[in-house]
């Protein structure tokens, strides 16, 4: 069952919120970080992405870039900017895109159980992302970012959203990108111990953004835990930060690919090897959104097309084979295209759904790259079957939008 716990989270005071809260670390380079602080000393760029503090070009691994960060979380805390709540507190933590807005909870999670499976995950790691993420970590001693989690549908902790999402937020903004961000603090006893008590119910939380996060905040406390003589399991490095939302409140949007060549055949002889698979529609010069599941969408030549694998090409009992995402990869970029390693092979790049179909066009059309390639989303059903089964689902599958929001409260680690 899932423990977790409130905590004195660091935070901005109110009037600072808006220049401090930045993107993630993850979705931005370190020129885009730049521009983004540009003239803000207060922005959390500073923390998460220091490098934008030295020449351009300098490497984001080098040892400085990690003591900087030190530096300036410390600068950030003895300037006002940042400032640890009195006492443990969960936080309700509201975003709003579309018209639409979903609220999850602001939890401390048990490291026990990201390393035991309580806290499931749907896609692998990298090594190399995870040491970077532990380093920042560890030298900050504070998890300065949050994990995205999923849990299943709790009629019991609805209430308490609802109940402490009625009174005044104490940071209510919309970012730069136009998503609206709000927050509340639950200084009410009998709700802290109600999320307590609920979480405790749970058999299973899950990963839904921030795997390498999860990765890196385990291996640090399993490592202090080591290294700690009187270790009793409560220390606060037993914990990370996270955003948990109900399932239900959550909506994954595409996550699709472009290609940079047809592997040598020509758009004609392409399109031929398509149709031994699939059915292959040509649906002119309009933009084409896929509009259902095993339904592709096809971006050559300055047309599109939609493509609907034939019967018997994928296993419905299979829930990877199922997948859309699977079913592309292999009858399409692994067999026509001949890229294996979705993770390595600098033929193929992805674009968030985020950024619309015209981003596929755009990128095509401009000589880029020749192919796009447009999927329907995975559903959190889906998801959370197949981290239940212990399957790991195919690398950029899934693309969460709105992304939390950093800054807006950070986890200490002692």
């Amino acid at each position: 069952m899932a423990k977790v716990k409130p905590f004195r989270g660091i935070r901005p005071p109110k009037q600072f919120i808006e220049e401090v809260a930045s993107r993630p670390y993850d979705v931005l380079n370190s020129e885009e970080a730049r521009k983004e602080a540009e003239g803000n000393p207060k922005s959390l760029y500073h923390i998460i992405k220091p490098e934008i503090d030295f020449e351009p070009g300098t490497d984001e691994h080098d040892p400085k870039v990690y003591d900087k960060a030190v530096e300036n979380f410390r600068a950030f805390r003895s300037n006002g900017w940042l400032v640890q709540d009195d006492e443990d507190h969960y936080y309700i933590y509201a975003q709003t895109m579309d018209g639409r807005t979903q609220y999850g909870i602001v939890i401390a999670a048990d490291v026990k159980d990201y390393v035991n499976g309580v806290i499931k995950k749907h896609e692998l790691t990298r090594r190399d992302k995870e040491d970077d993420r532990m380093k920042h970590v560890k030298v900050n001693n504070a998890n300065i970012e949050p994990v995205f989690f999923a849990f299943p549908d709790n009629e019991v902790l609805e209430g308490v959203i609802r109940k402490v999402a009625a009174g005044e937020p104490e940071y209510d903004f919309v970012a730069p990108d136009g998503f609206g961000h709000h927050f509340w603090v639950v200084d009410d006893d009998e709700l802290t111990a109600t999320i307590t008590e609920e979480f405790a119910k749970m058999p299973h939380l899950y990963i839904a953004d921030g795997h390498h996060r999860s990765a890196a905040a385990a291996r640090v406390g399993l490592e202090k835990a080591e290294s700690d003589a009187g270790h009793t399991g409560e220390e606060e490095y037993n914990y990370f930060l996270a955003v948990a939302f109900p399932a239900s409140h959550l909506r994954i949007i595409d996550y699709n690919r472009v290609v940079r060549d047809l592997n040598g055949l020509s758009e004609e002889e392409f399109l031929k090897r398509l149709e031994n698979d699939f059915a292959v529609e040509d649906k002119g010069t309009e933009i084409y959104r896929p509009d259902r599941l095993h339904n592709f969408s096809l971006y050559l030549g300055g047309r599109w097309y939609s493509l609907t694998p034939l019967e018997g090409r994928y296993n419905d009992a299979d829930p990877i084979g199922v997948l859309d995402v699977t079913i592309s990869s292999d009858l399409i970029l692994r067999d026509i295209l001949g890229i294996t390693d979705l993770r390595s092979d600098k033929r193929i790049d992805f674009v968030g759904g985020i950024r619309g179909l015209g981003e596929l066009k755009a990128r095509v059309d401009s000589g880029e790259m020749k192919v796009a390639l447009a999927l329907y989303p995975v559903s959190m059903k889906q998801l959370m079957d197949i981290a239940d089964t212990g399957n790991i689902m195919p690398p950029k599958t899934t693309w969460f939008e709105p992304k939390l929001r950093s800054g807006l409260v950070i986890h200490e680690l002692v």
